[in-house]
């Protein structure tokens, strides 16, 4: 298995929805576009390589699932 088959079964296995097209940018290069939607959010990502791609994916899912764990509405409450 490739590495970036590995990171895409994982967000898969957590619940996100993956697609991934290779297109051709203006200057004739081959990129890679990889988006992932659930829990009501979609991130898009674009890079040179596949494996970068995945990757970029997958720390943009991260910090966002980070950033609902460090917000939480409790914190303002007082007890």
């Amino acid at each position: 298995m490739k590495d970036w088959e590995i990171i895409a079964d994982k967000l898969s296995k957590a619940g996100w929805s993956l697609g991934w097209v290779p297109a051709i940018d203006s200057q004739g290069r081959t990129i890679w576009i990889v988006d992932a939607h659930g829990y009501g959010k979609r991130f898009i990502v674009r890079a040179d390589e596949m494996l970068t791609a995945f990757v970029e994916l997958r720390k943009a899912i991260h910090d966002f699932a980070v950033s609902l764990i460090s917000w939480s509405p409790r914190r303002n409450v007082r007890g």
